[in-house]
């Protein structure tokens, strides 16, 4: 009986120490991917801000590009006011009639 006792103690204390193994094994490899966590999100958060600078550029861009017009183009809006002008005009004249 005493054989059969010290026999599970033994056992017990094989299992605890295989226990204690894969603690520390998974707790490294927690460790590790806490780590990898905390880098893919400082990844995540630098793509965030290069494309609200992106964002911020385009938008810049479409506004400047929408102030400039060549010679030609702003002489053909000009036409057009003055055509807009000479219709409104027109038909004031034919309102006061």
């Amino acid at each position: 009986m005493i054989a059969e006792l010290e026999s599970l103690i033994l056992d017990l204390k094989k299992n605890i120490e295989k226990l204690k193994e894969v603690n520390s094994k998974t707790n490294s490899e927690n460790k590790e991917l806490k780590q990898e966590i905390n880098k893919l999100n400082n990844k995540i958060q630098l793509q965030e801000n290069d494309n609200e600078e992106l964002n911020n550029k385009y938008e810049s861009l479409k506004l400047a590009k929408s102030i400039a017009v060549s010679s030609n183009d702003s002489h053909d809006a000009k036409i057009k006011i003055n055509r807009l002008v000479r219709e409104i005009d027109k038909c004031i004249s034919l309102l006061n009639k």
